[in-house]
């Protein structure tokens, strides 16, 4: 499967709100005002649709051409019979906290102290990950609510109940202050641990079109957003949205690959269509002779301009949509059934119209997640091969912590052109966009940069004496050595003898600040027979000893 890859950036003054509400809320009897708001299916950041109106989700496809397996591959889906539509959305089903759709919900006020870490099983292709170690970072700004309150976890059950084995569970979160998209799959909250897990996860700024790395899935098997493929409540029946302007999420039986916008395949069953396939309903197909109901009308209307996408694994011709209480499904399910595959044909595959113009199509920085200080490589790519030199700009959005050239050139009869962006060690994730620009285009890549993993402290490691056998009379040089250098105010090791009548040492040996090892005398007195001393150091409950043997002469 991810992830951030964390496209996000925390300001100095994001930190000190942050800061601020955590200490409100420790020692005040409210929260204040500027706390985490989460509303379950609230308003979502405006305009609409969702990401910007070039996205692959918002093209108008009706002029686009058409497979030229396209038959085959409805008869595949038709499977011998005639498959109809069925809108996987609706209200609750009835039983317990049962729910039709996925649900989502808008949040306000995010800062740094809401953010939580999550556990992925495929954390290799998840956001909020380090992706050299695999471990999670506070990254995901879920909710409280989502933990014991149903219907904000798809399939209606609280985050703590765990149904992972049975239900997709997607969780979807909106940081509408940011046009920041935020989905989750195969989720629970563990309570005995505190902990939240996830199958997979992924992180999308709404504000751009940037696409999942190459083979990486999301919380979709496709590697696509899910939240900007349902159909919503709100757009279906707001009279003032004359129509649907975005193309709709769509489920098979089986899968073949994958294909532009998608990233990520999820079968390989032949005859089956890829993940990020296309369908349209043909404009043969009169939606009003479908169905009356002029609200259902304007969701045919969108399968014809902007179509169906194939995101998933599920059931044949599945539309999903969000949850929603006051869908009316004595209206939905018929007139969807008046649909067929056979009403739909199937875009060319991974058809993507090529710009007028050279442009840039993407920047890459990799690693993109890593801790602070180490260097990082990105790349420029443009949608076609230069005619001449093209010069890109550079910008870093977290600039104090990662460096770029101000720009990159790209030869001539060249696509790509590589930099460096150098980083400085942080003390605090620290998350942003590296972006290149060409021809008023603009791409970002994310970036985030790791602090350092504190160093333990200091402790007593070892004690060693040379020589080991001493005449009496004679002494031994003992060693206290640590584990790591001693801190600015130096470590005090107390040592002591258990048999100090024959073998004396000091109280205390101070290692000084910045060493790791001191010595000390073990003075010892003749004796007429062998004596064997144990000499012990000690240091914040860790004790070290070493025998020492005093021979007569």
């Amino acid at each position: 499967m991810l992830g951030w890859s964390f496209r996000y950036l925390y300001s100095q003054t994001r930190r000190i709100v942050a800061f601020v509400t955590l200490l409100s809320f420790l020692f005040a009897p409210v929260l204040p005002a500027w706390a985490l708001d989460a509303t379950r299916g609230g308003a979502l950041p405006q305009p609409l649709p969702l990401f910007p109106a070039d996205n692959w989700w918002n093209l108008d496809i009706s002029s686009w051409p058409v497979d030229q397996n396209s038959s085959s591959y409805i008869n595949f889906i038709n499977n011998g019979g005639s498959r109809k539509l069925h809108p996987d959305f609706g209200g609750n089903s009835g039983s317990g906290f049962g729910i039709y759709g996925m649900p989502y919900a808008v949040l306000n006020n995010v800062t740094d102290a809401d953010r939580k870490p999550v556990q992925f099983q495929y954390w290799d292709e998840s956001d909020g990950v380090n992706l050299q170690t695999g471990a999670s970072v506070s990254f995901y700004p879920i909710p409280n609510e989502a933990i014991s309150q149903p219907y904000w976890v798809e399939g209606g059950d609280p985050g703590n109940v765990d149904k992972r084995s049975s239900q997709d569970r997607h969780l979807l979160l909106v940081d509408r202050d940011r046009n920041h998209l935020y989905e989750l799959y195969n989720v629970f909250y563990n309570a005995s641990q505190g902990k939240w897990y996830a199958g997979s996860g992924a992180f999308f700024d709404m504000n751009t079109n940037n696409r999942r790395p190459d083979t990486w899935t999301s919380a979709d098997a496709a590697g696509l957003a899910i939240l900007p493929g349902l159909v919503r409540y709100d757009e279906v029946y707001d009279p003032t949205v004359t129509e649907i302007k975005h193309a709709l999420r769509v489920t098979v039986r089986a899968s073949n690959g994958y294909v532009y916008p998608a990233s990520h395949r999820a079968g390989s069953t032949i005859g089956a269509l890829p993940m990020g396939a296309r369908l349209r309903l043909k404009n043969s197909v009169d939606v009003a002779q479908r169905t009356s109901d002029p609200n259902v009308q304007k969701i045919f209307r969108a399968m014809q301009r902007y179509g169906l996408i194939v995101a998933d694994n599920g059931s044949d011709m599945y539309i999903t949509g969000t949850y929603d209480s006051r869908w009316n499904n004595g209206i939905l399910n018929p007139a969807f059934a008046n649909l067929s595959a056979s009403d739909f044909e199937v875009i060319q595959l991974g058809y993507n119209p090529v710009p007028a113009a050279t442009a840039i199509s993407s920047v890459t920085v990799t690693p993109a997640s890593a801790t602070g200080g180490q260097s990082r490589s990105g790349t420029v790519t443009l949608t076609r091969a230069a005619s001449a030199n093209v010069v890109v700009n550079l910008a870093s959005s977290v600039a104090t912590a990662a460096q770029v050239p101000a720009s990159v050139t790209i030869p001539a009869n060249a696509s790509t052109a590589n930099f460096t962006v150098a980083t400085s060690a942080v003390s605090s994730l620290t998350a942003g966009n590296i972006s290149a620009s060409y021809n008023n285009v603009t791409k970002s890549a994310s970036i985030s940069l790791l602090p350092s993993p504190p160093s333990a402290p200091a402790s007593l490691a070892s004690l060693t004496l040379n020589p080991v056998t001493v005449t009496g009379g004679g002494a031994s040089i003992g060693t206290v050595t640590l584990t790591a250098p001693a801190p600015a105010a130096g470590l005090v090791v107390k040592l002591s003898s258990n048999i100090p009548s024959r073998a004396k040492v000091p109280a205390t040996v101070i290692v000084l600040s910045g060493s790791s090892s001191a010595s000390f005398s073990v003075i010892t007195i003749k004796v007429n027979r062998k004596f064997s001393p144990t000499i012990t150091a000690s240091n914040s409950g860790v004790k070290k000893t070493a025998l020492l043997t005093i021979t007569r002469q």
